[in-house]
């Protein structure tokens, strides 16, 4: 990377984990390019952002799940900057319902729109650009991602198919210089819970989670940039989340009460 403070994108911009990285990165001076739907929400971010000491804010109201958004995210930045040094894969939603319970099915293709395809259109418009400053990939990917997870059939799928696909991609990536870096948090404090799908394929409102038990938003976006600055291949989130990886190998049906224990008291 250049000696100019880096350029760092990052989706899902506009509040919980999306936000909480964008201030941490903002105190590092690094120049942002903020991403998310609502571009009000955005906006406050970026304002956050510049009185934390970021050296420079877009605001790019994108949706991940349009393939036009997505390129026109990219070349906005390189518009700005004239380069991107490192891509957050972060915009994502989730569901909590059984799958004997739903209702709409069309939840399932919502969730891999949001959560998979769009990592892989924004990862491939910048994709260019990454090669050039032998940058970073960053993608928040979810314990429910490596191990199965009751009443979130559809969200552990899609959080399945951005560990096969990036997997995939650091491969064809070697001797690039680019890295590759997914995460993999446990339950975090987030706006997500309450936008959860339910068996009807609307928001929740209200947190199903154990909020003051869980990860804040602040300690994952901590994580992540240590992940991000060490170019770790995989960051997970939890100790229970550490062992329960090996542990899967020897014991499934041990993490399978597990995980079954962790949705019903949720944490």
């Amino acid at each position: 990377m250049s000696n100019a403070a880096p350029v760092v994108i990052v989706t899902g911009a506009s509040e919980g984990i999306g936000r909480a990285l964008c201030l941490e990165l903002a105190a590092r001076r690094d120049r942002l390019v903020l991403a998310a739907r609502n571009e009000a929400r955005l906006a406050q971010v970026a304002e956050e952002c510049r009185a934390r000491g970021a050296a420079d804010v877009l605001v790019a109201p994108t949706d991940v799940t349009r393939k036009e958004d997505c390129r026109a995210l990219v070349e906005a930045a390189q518009a700005r900057f004239g380069r991107i040094d490192t891509l957050v894969n972060n915009a994502g939603m989730s569901m909590w319902s059984r799958l004997d319970e739903i209702a709409d099915l069309d939840l399932f293709e919502t969730l891999m729109r949001v959560n998979y395809l769009g990592c892989v259109y924004l990862t491939y418009y910048a994709l260019p650009a990454l090669k050039q400053s032998r940058g970073r990939i960053v993608v928040v990917g979810s314990l429910a991602g490596i191990t199965g997870v009751p009443t979130r059939t559809g969200y552990a799928a899609t959080k399945h198919a951005v560990f096969g696909f990036f997997d995939s991609l650091r491969i064809e990536l070697s001797g690039t210089g680019v890295s590759v870096t997914v995460v993999a948090p446990d339950f975090v404090v987030s706006e997500i819970h309450k936008r959860s799908l339910g068996p009807d394929g609307q928001p929740l409102v209200d947190s199903p989670m154990q909020e003051a038990r869980i990860m804040t938003a602040e300690e994952c976006a901590r994580m992540i940039v240590r992940g991000m600055d060490g170019r770790k291949r995989l960051v997970i989130g939890s100790l229970r989340g550490r062992v329960g990886r090996f542990v899967r190998l020897l014991a499934p049906g041990l993490i399978d009460r597990i995980a079954e224990k962790a949705i019903r008291e949720g944490r």
